[in-house]
């Protein structure tokens, strides 16, 4: 494992299987740590894109910039996905009325 500057490690063999169970449609709240941590990764999958677009002559399946490129999307969603979701409109209203849905 690594370690990164905003305190999230970095398995050194993160999987790229998709996050299973999560709702995709619903707002999630960043902390500062982890818009810190998605900043970064950010930054770092647009510079290995643009240089892999400007350097790279031909595009074979199996290459190594694109499968790093991969593995730091897969840990861009997995940062994010470890974020809280924000309850939808109608679930704070339920909690604030003490209406549980049995």
């Amino acid at each position: 494992m690594a370690a990164t500057t905003t305190g999230y490690s970095i398995p050194a063999f993160a999987s790229t299987a998709p996050v299973a169970s999560v709702r995709l449609d619903r707002r999630r709240h960043i902390s500062p740590r982890a818009g810190h941590a998605l900043e970064i990764l950010a930054h770092a999958i647009e510079y290995l894109t643009d240089e892999y677009v400007h350097t790279a002559l031909t595009f074979p399946a199996k290459n190594e910039q694109l499968e790093a490129v991969q593995l730091l999307m897969e840990l861009n969603r997995q940062v994010y996905f470890e974020c809280s979701e924000v309850p939808s409109f109608s679930e704070r209203c339920r909690a604030l009325l003490h209406l549980d849905a049995a």
